[in-house]
């Protein structure tokens, strides 16, 4: 069974509580990746792992109120918590999402996680030049990874360094003779842009891109139509995008 395990947590260093953030009047940042995660053939069986922390039961309430399962477990061990959400909902392949992340396309997310499941991968990603030539194509913040539950349990069992605890997959890409993986890149260089969430001026741009666009779900296409259109919107968060990298 494929399982989606979005991990969200309060504690930023650039942006503290960045998850509960209103993105519009009715929606905070961990909402709107809820929203558009929800629009996916992939995602039906949706898990919220944050922290076992006091600060994060904001985040366990919201999700209560929406009637979607949470797992709580380690801060900094990461790879362990994902490890510890995946055996206990018995997924046997998972999608990794993060909360920064408000405008995720599933249409990307299908198309990655059809790729994985037609060439039986262990491991599979966007724009990861460290299992591929492929450069930077999509903008920061439409990252999705896929992998199986035994490359997890494998990753839990050996990576060792704080990095690859902390940020989940490294353990994967740094041993490419193990697993079986690829890395997919756009069709068009849109790496110039930036959609993730790490600073208060990549809020007030996913929060414009919120009022500006309407229609939902918000696709890339949507996107990029916009800033081609207002190319001044780009400029807001232009001077932090090296730090979103």
């Amino acid at each position: 069974m494929i399982g989606c395990i979005l991990q969200a947590r309060m504690s930023s260093t650039r942006l503290p509580g960045k998850v509960m953030m209103k993105i519009d009047n009715e929606n905070t940042m961990l909402d709107c990746v809820i929203n558009q995660l929800k629009n996916s053939k992939q995602t039906k069986n949706l898990v919220i792992a944050t922290t076992e922390q006091k600060e994060d039961d904001v985040i366990v309430e919201l999700v209560k109120r929406r009637e979607i399962k949470y797992f709580r477990g380690s801060k900094k061990d990461v790879l362990d918590r994902y490890y510890q959400c995946a055996k206990k909902f018995d997924f046997s392949e998972i999608i990794r999402i993060t909360a920064d992340n408000p405008l995720i396309d599933y249409e990307i997310l299908d198309t990655v996680v059809e790729h994985f499941k037609s060439n039986n991968y262990d491991y599979i990603t966007i724009d990861q030049p460290q299992i591929s030539t492929f450069h930077q194509t999509y903008p920061w913040g439409y990252n999705v990874e896929v992998f199986t539950f035994s490359a997890l349990e494998n990753a839990w069992k050996n990576a060792k360094l704080t990095s690859e605890r902390e940020h989940v997959t490294p353990y994967f890409y740094k041993n490419n003779e193990i697993f079986k993986q690829t890395s997919i890149e756009n069709s068009e260089d849109l790496s110039r842009f930036s959609c993730t969430v790490n600073t208060k001026y990549d809020l007030e741009l996913i929060q414009k891109i919120y009022s500006n666009i309407k229609k939902r779900p918000i696709l890339l296409s949507d996107v990029i139509k916009l800033f081609k259109a207002n190319p001044e919107l780009v400029k807001i968060n232009t001077h932090v995008k090296a730090d979103n990298n």
